[in-house]
């Protein structure tokens, strides 16, 4: 008997392998486990691959007797179940990606790395000598942390409970070298059962009705994806947390997928809040250790409320009973690199398979989402009213050419345009002196978007991409160092100091255009909180990535917003997804037009959507809340739709012109991007992938063009689009026709990509 292995190589088969009589970690007669890892020779490399079958045949032109023996079988038993492979060559079918790749993107890199799982957790107690006296009067942090621990008694508690509290690691390690503190391993015991820590908050008719459906498909173990959607505000969390208690008291797993990192903490908070149970985290920000401990929690059954990004749901379960998929709509559920799977779309499946609920929460379902309610594929779930007394924001359009905009003066006694109309800054003034909070959203980071020389023209782009180099300046900063002022693209980080004069003309005349956060915040910091324009102070809170870089800063920006203090919130979209600021009264969106314009076809959908998130995030409390929207073009019919109508009746007119255009979700998209030294040659790669397409195939064929943004880190991109009425037919031209393009000649040297289902082009 063989072994087939699946390797971590870009290869579209599976390998075979004979059994030396003793590499059997179990048994020294049977063959190693499918699910198993196995260390193999792969050429002049040594790797891990997982046994995905046995067989007694070869289908490589090696004889049997010639195949190379694995090294070792790592398991004793299957890291992977029958579950956890099906998916895994669902996922290879489904995106055309090779096999051993999918396993690599599936397990962590530990044990990938074939590190043993054993389930062992770091424990911390205080040793009995240590005392207060050991500490000098100046070590107070020391003190404090040490404090902590003591609290927990003679066993101490677990590393993971202790972070939690807030006990840091590098202290740990302090009091540990000054023999106060010590670390001991145990094995990780099994949870007590999931109890209720705080009592259920009353439900309205629409959502007892949503929690009935999800809890009756639970109690038939039937699988059914929902699509619940709900207005903001309209008590989407309170649904998830009643239909959660049945599925966690009959002793099952749920999974809540958030679609940004951000979203975990506070998410966690809140079940926390409601449920004592064991919650585990999963996103990009932990450690390999982390990740691999999170992993055996979920596989073994430890994990009883796992809350993750889009990777999670790619985990292990041993009894998984319900998917939760947050903001659903969020196009950070499609991986961009790799393999490129939707989240979503995974999670249903993973319904399929388990037998289980799959619930999709949004205030803005995505076309496709809507698509499936119409074709019987989804339930649909409708909450249109908020709970209590609280309404939806109203909208309101400003028309910024009827209105002056407003002008500030600067040291010297020069003047500049802020950028917000005089009305708008009335009604920030007038929210603000109501003791009420603000949020101004602007979906671009940065100082400014351009650099440009008004003598002569020049623009500061990026010498690696097509894109113009953002600038990033504060003057606020107490140092004007390279830190703080500078030029970079947001696509490669490529970086350079701001010019003082035109490179091209020697001109001073060098100034940003354009508007991001940055200079956003400044201008209102200066309207609001300079003595000289303002009798009240009022804080300006920016939130985008370059300010919750640092460990812990999105938390302690959250907890200063939430003092509830009148204050100006500066954010991107960031921002925008489920997060609760209850004295936020007025949203104002500055510039409302950019999303309209652009030539992706999903822009206005996207741009709606972040629209509506934004506008939910006012009047989320008691307070009444309202949302100005300032736009140069207040006849566009698409905006009017969505001010007028509400998001649901515009991405039903959306949906119609899809099919009247013969566009996605009416239509199944598959884009092959094509990156090379030279546009010619990756342009003539797709050219040949094109001749080399079955005859007859009955698919659209757009391309091969040049993509958005066809130079990127100094490699040159072009693409290629395929369309198709029917999934199956575009599947069965891609298992034909996929692997030979990739044999091309004119593909060597090239990269080559596939994504299935795009989300834009």
């Amino acid at each position: 008997m063989l072994v087939q292995v699946a390797l971590p190589v870009p290869l579209y088969r599976v390998f075979d392998y004979s059994v030396p009589v003793d590499v059997n970690a179990s048994s020294s007669s049977s063959l190693p486990h499918i699910g198993c890892r196995v260390e193999v020779s792969f050429g002049r490399q040594t790797l891990i691959g997982i046994v995905v079958a046995h067989t007694s045949e070869t289908d490589s032109s090696v004889p049997a007797n010639k195949l190379k023996p694995i090294n070792k079988c790592l398991d004793a038993e299957p890291i992977l179940d029958a579950n956890m492979l099906k998916l895994a060559h669902w996922l290879a079918r489904y995106y055309h990606y090779p096999l051993g790749d999918v396993l690599a993107v599936i397990l962590p890199n530990l044990v990938r790395q074939g590190k043993s799982l054993d389930l062992l957790i770091t424990h911390w107690r205080v040793l009995p000598h240590a005392s207060d006296n050991d500490f000098r009067a100046n070590a107070k942090k020391q003190k404090q942390q040490f404090d902590m621990l003591k609290l927990h008694g003679e066993r101490g508690a677990s590393e993971d409970v202790l972070l939690l509290e807030g006990m840091e690691r590098a202290f740990l390690k302090t009091l540990e070298d000054k023999g106060l503190i010590e670390r001991y391993i145990e094995p990780k015991q099994a949870p007590s059962p999931v109890k209720l820590a705080k009592m259920p908050l009353d439900l309205n008719d629409e959502q007892q009705l949503a929690v009935a459906a999800i809890v009756a498909a639970h109690e038939a173990e039937r699988y059914t994806g929902f699509l619940l959607n709900g207005i903001t505000g309209s008590g989407k969390t309170e649904v998830y947390l009643q239909a959660m208690q049945a599925v966690l008291e009959a002793g099952k797993q749920v999974l809540i997928l958030v679609p940004e990192i951000g979203l975990t903490p506070q998410t966690r908070a809140r079940f926390a809040s409601r449920f004592a149970a064991h919650i585990v985290l999963l996103h990009s920000g932990m450690n390999n250790t982390h990740r691999l401990q999170g992993w055996q929690d979920c596989r073994s059954g430890h994990a009883q409320i796992i809350i993750g990004t889009r990777s999670a749901v790619l985990y292990p379960f041993a009894n998984l009973g319900l998917i939760v998929v947050d903001e659903a709509h969020d196009g950070s559920y499609k991986q961009q690199d790799t393999l490129r799977y939707h989240a979503a779309d995974v999670a249903l499946y993973r319904g399929l398979q388990y037998n289980i609920p799959v619930v999709l929460g949004t205030a803005t379902p995505s076309l496709e989402h809507l698509k499936l309610v119409d074709d019987s594929k989804l339930v649909e779930c409708q909450l249109l009213t908020r709970p209590g007394n609280a309404k939806p924001a109203t909208m309101q359009l400003i028309d910024a050419r009827l209105q002056s905009t407003h002008q500030q003066t600067t040291d010297d006694g020069a003047r500049y345009d802020t950028g917000l109309t005089d009305a708008l800054i009335g009604a920030i003034r007038q929210t603000l002196e109501a003791g009420n909070q603000v949020l101004i959203f602007l979906n671009r980071r940065g100082y400014a978007p351009v650099l440009l020389c008004e003598a002569c023209g020049w623009q500061a782009d990026c010498p690696r991409c097509d894109a113009h180099l953002t600038v990033h300046y504060n003057s606020q900063s107490q140092h004007n160092t390279y830190n703080s002022s500078y030029l970079k693209c947001h696509h490669c980080d490529w970086q350079a100091y701001i010019p003082t004069v035109c490179p091209d003309c020697g001109s001073q005349n060098v100034d940003a255009k354009g508007m991001g956060t940055t200079r956003l915040s400044e201008n209102l910091h200066a309207i609001f909180a300079n003595p000289q324009a303002s009798k009240e102070l009022y804080p300006i809170i920016q939130i985008d990535r370059d300010t919750t870089r640092r460990k812990d800063s999105w938390e302690n920006i959250y907890q200063r917003i939430n003092q509830g203090n009148p204050a100006i919130l500066v954010g991107t979209q960031m921002v925008a997804k489920g997060h609760h600021f209850p004295n936020v009264t007025l949203v104002c969106l500055p510039n409302a037009d950019r999303g309209f314009l652009s030539a992706d076809f999903r822009s206005p959908e996207h741009t709606a959507q972040l629209m509506v998130q934004v506008a939910g995030r006012a009047g989320r409390g008691d307070k009444s809340g309202r949302v100005l929207i300032q736009t140069l073009q207040p006849d566009n019919e698409l905006l009017l739709k969505l001010v007028k109508d509400g998001y649901l009746s515009f991405a039903r007119e959306l949906l119609q012109e899809r099919k009247m255009m013969g566009l996605p979700p009416h239509s199944h998209a598959a884009l092959i991007r094509c990156e090379g030294k030279t546009l010619a040659a990756t342009t003539q790669a797709l050219k040949d992938a094109v001749a080399n397409l079955p005859h007859g195939h009955n698919l659209a064929v757009l391309g091969p063009i040049d993509a958005p943004m066809s130079k990127k880190n100094s490699r040159y991109h072009a693409q290629l689009l395929l369309l198709a009425k029917d999934r199956r037919q575009l599947h069965h031209v891609l298992n034909q026709w996929w692997q030979p393009v990739l044999a091309l000649p004119s593909a060597k040297y090239l990269k080559l990509t596939l994504d299935i289902d795009p989300v834009g082009w």
